[in-house]
């Protein structure tokens, strides 16, 4: 069976975890082929069919899998056996439920998985701009140490992401960052008189690092750069092509 997602493998004698990309599935187009977002154009049928395709490429079939309504926040909805149908807004998903997994939508957004070595609680976070901004990992490592996980058995792993050289930005963008947080000025560079780049996946780990995590691990890949795996809203827009799909990344335990 060709596999279709990233991991650490490591990482997976403790938790069940794939960065899916956008190969394997059946939609066609502007979606081909592992589209999961029901929020496009694409045919709903093919989604679900996508879904399926996930979920048993990572032996989850048997489990519930929950999505959340992204906003581009930092809220993190805690999901349980009675709240698990219900729509949640948010970008953010955690549970300690053996049964439910998680899962995010990304196209250059971070994809952010927590979770502690005892196996306690599963997280799952999407992280844009706005969601690291406004600090969205620190926020959901906070609520493993509010369970009194100890930092050393908390694990993050950050997904692929559009990368440094990319994500072009203007100097509007990077005040909202340094009014936020002076130290936030070290992951932009210069490209030109009217253009910076941001490092996402470098602010991010410094947000990590913050919190005395010292368990980091990052799939490194650019998802604007590897067209040939990922989806990429901003290359989309760049081609000018109105609708791209979406990555699902999914934890889940192992049992």
């Amino acid at each position: 069976m060709k596999k279709i997602y990233l991991d650490i493998s490591k990482l997976k004698k403790e938790i069940n975890f794939g960065f899916f990309t956008s190969n394997g599935g059946v939609s066609k187009g502007n979606y081909k082929s592992l589209n999961c977002s029901k929020n496009n154009k694409d045919d709903k049928n093919n989604v679900s069919e996508n879904l399926k395709i996930a979920k048993q490429k990572l032996n989850i079939k048997n489990k519930k899998l929950k999505l959340i309504n992204q906003t581009h926040s930092n809220k993190i909805i805690k999901i349980n056996t009675k709240n698990y149908k219900n729509s949640h807004y948010g970008d953010g998903l955690i549970t300690n439920n053996k049964e439910i997994a998680l899962g995010i939508l990304t196209a250059d957004c971070a994809p952010i998985y927590i979770y502690d070595t005892k196996q306690e609680m599963i997280c799952c976070l999407h992280s844009g701009w706005k969601g690291t901004l406004n600090n969205i990992v620190g926020k959901g490592i906070k609520i493993f140490k509010s369970k009194k996980i100890k930092a050393k058995n908390i694990v993050v792993v950050v997904g692929p992401c559009i990368g440094f050289s990319n994500f072009e930005v203007d100097k509007n963008f990077k005040d909202k960052f340094i009014n936020r947080n002076e130290n936030y000025s070290n992951f932009f560079k210069i490209k030109n008189k009217n253009k910076d780049l941001f490092n996402l996946r470098g602010l991010i780990n410094f947000q990590i690092r913050t919190e005395n995590i010292k368990n980091i691990y990052n799939i490194s890949r650019d998802t604007y750069k590897n067209s040939s795996i990922f989806f990429s809203h901003r290359r989309s827009k760049h081609q000018k092509n109105k609708q791209t799909g979406r990555m699902i990344n999914i934890i889940s335990f192992k049992t």
